[in-house]
């Protein structure tokens, strides 16, 4: 029993090792190609395998999309995350906004094609399904988890009031954090994180061009500007 054990502890490690080869080619051609024209026929070329058997590991390119968009929200999410624990301060909640927001900024400028692939253009013919919602989330999370602390502290700032189509309208955001953020900061939250990546999207894809200079300078103080907290 114990070398069927060794034998299946084995075939497991070298399944993981080839999916993660596979998903990093698919990664790196992403760069290349975009996310309509990856193949995974082109992946295993370059692996040096039949498609037959990428197809063991990786059922489909939808499949191959799934891993990638999995593995860039995980990847932005820990990120993000780390940036809002460097401020050691916890109560300094605007300079953990300018840590995250810097962070996503910098992460997106350095992996502009991951970027792309979860907050442009969705891709012809692909259906994200539900196992993208947790990583998704992860990333969201760490905004959500900082708008929550600025409630329980009693920080919030003077709250406007929110229009009833309004309040209706955001009944699954207020389901998400468990209703621990009253609805004015909430929206402020959601707004400044919409604020910040449409940013990002003028800046990434051209919308900029020769109109600003130093968009570093630019973006510290669009965040700043669009600070919720």
């Amino acid at each position: 029993m114990a070398d069927v054990s060794v034998h299946r502890t084995a075939r497991d490690i070298a399944r993981e090792e080839i999916t993660r080869a596979i998903v990093a080619e698919g990664r790196r051609q992403l760069t290349e190609v975009g996310p309509s024209e990856l193949s995974l026929r082109a992946v295993a070329r370059e692996l040096g395998m039949v498609s037959s058997a990428v197809y063991r590991y990786v059922r489909s390119r939808d499949d191959l999309l799934t891993a990638l968009i999995i593995e860039i929200y995980t990847e932005l999410g820990e990120a993000l995350a780390e940036a809002d624990r460097s401020v050691t301060d916890w109560t300094r909640f605007s300079a953990r906004w300018m840590a995250i927001a810097e962070r996503l900024h910098r992460w997106a400028v350095e992996h502009p094609f991951d970027y792309a692939l979860v907050y442009g253009s969705p891709v012809h013919g692909y259906r994200a399904p539900r196992d993208t919602v947790a990583p998704a989330g992860r990333v969201t999370g760490v905004l959500l988890g900082l708008l929550a602390e600025v409630q329980a502290a009693g920080r919030s700032p003077e709250p406007r009031v929110v229009p009833r189509p309004v309040h209706r309208a955001i009944a699954g955001l207020r389901d998400v954090t468990d209703h621990s953020i009253d609805d004015d900061l909430l929206l402020r939250g959601v707004q400044a994180w919409a604020g910040l990546l449409g940013a990002i999207n003028l800046q990434l894809f051209g919308h900029l061009h020769r109109g600003v200079d130093d968009y570093d300078a630019w973006f510290r103080d669009t965040a700043a500007r669009l600070c919720p907290v």
